[in-house]
């Protein structure tokens, strides 16, 4: 599956260029300021993000495309789909994907292929790749931990 990013410029952006990047790997590290972190919370309607970072493990792979595994951290506040109270809550996810120059994005549906993530210019953008994985990581459906259950 193919990710996108959209043509304005992201809250949170870490630009890579690929010409700095050593052919034996990198292992990087991006924080959302303050600032970002309350524009992302804008951006996915949640109440507050407290803390967004993301270690990101890059390896060059033939053909321009970047193997990327990370972990991303966060501290948000969400709001109950049942009571509407909103609640702290804590993710970590653990996540692969890739980065490949732009139109060479793989035509065949593969749901156990790694997404892919086009780049253009010869420069990644660490930030708005943690913000994707926030946002699949995001529970659709949140729930505070005491909610009431009910039953038909």
């Amino acid at each position: 599956m193919t990710m996108t990013t959209s043509a304005i410029t992201p809250e949170f952006s870490r630009p890579l260029a690929l010409a700095a990047f050593p052919p034996a790997g990198q292992r990087i590290e991006v924080a959302a300021s303050s600032a970002e972190c309350q524009a992302l919370a804008r951006r996915f309607g949640l109440p507050s993000i407290e803390r967004l970072s993301c270690t990101f493990t890059l390896q060059r792979e033939p053909g321009g495309a970047i193997h990327a595994s990370g972990l991303l951290i966060a501290l948000l506040t969400q709001v109950c789909c049942v009571s509407l109270d909103e609640f702290a809550a804590s993710i970590e996810e653990r996540f692969t994907v890739r980065f490949v120059p732009s139109g060479n994005e793989s035509t065949n549906f593969d749901p156990d292929a790694p997404d892919e993530i086009p780049y253009a210019g010869g420069v990644l953008d660490l930030g708005e790749a943690a913000a994707e994985q926030l946002a699949l990581a995001l529970d659709p459906w949140p729930r505070k931990p005491d909610a009431p259950t009910f039953h038909a």
